[in-house]
């Protein structure tokens, strides 16, 4: 298992469940198959849209079922999550337990109503041309953490940092095109 892989999406379909008492992930039966998905053990669960109950590593995995390895990745007081969206992505594990990155954040929607948000993306080189003319420019490709803020004067401020540079990165999420558009 490495610390990163190249997928920002590894996979999506369907809604899943998860009990924080137990540590696992349910999928919806007929809709989700994890073993024929690509998930792989090492990988980043992201539940919510936006992150919006948390994030998990997984460490284990059968058709409907995702085992995780922790929940101090989601928010504090949660017992259970029913019906939410999700993202399995190849995200340096690090970035899980780091709290400048800790749930919930707005990564995936809102951007147009809420500019304030915290997240950690995948780009590639072709997102990374294609933002440089935004406020949400990078410096290189790779796996970056990026942190948005409103001034004291009202202007919009955008912290990036590279997390890991990657000069071959699959971005397929479609969730973060409103920040890195593909073209």
């Amino acid at each position: 298992m490495s610390l990163w892989g190249n997928k920002d999406s590894v996979y999506s379909d369907g809604t899943i469940n998860v009990n924080l008492g137990t540590d696992t992930i349910t999928g919806d039966v007929g809709v989700v198959t994890f073993t024929t998905s690509g998930i792989g053990t090492g990988d980043v669960v992201t539940v919510g849209t936006g992150a919006t109950y948390g994030y998990a590593v997984v460490t284990g995995f059968t058709s409907t079922t995702i085992s995780i390895a922790s929940t101090a990745g989601f928010v504090s007081g949660l017992t259970t999550v029913v019906g939410s969206t999700y993202n399995v992505s190849q995200e340096p594990l690090y970035t899980v337990f780091d709290s400048k990155y800790r749930a919930p954040e707005s990564k995936a929607t809102g951007f147009s109503t809420s500019p304030v948000f915290t997240g950690v993306f995948g780009v590639d080189a072709i997102e990374v041309g294609v933002a440089s003319a935004t406020a949400y420019a990078v410096g290189h490709s790779g796996w970056v953490g990026i942190t948005t803020y409103i001034d004291c004067h009202g202007s919009l401020r955008v912290k990036h940092e590279v997390l890991v540079a990657g000069g071959i990165l699959t971005t397929t999420d479609a969730d973060d095109d409103t920040l890195f558009a593909d073209s």
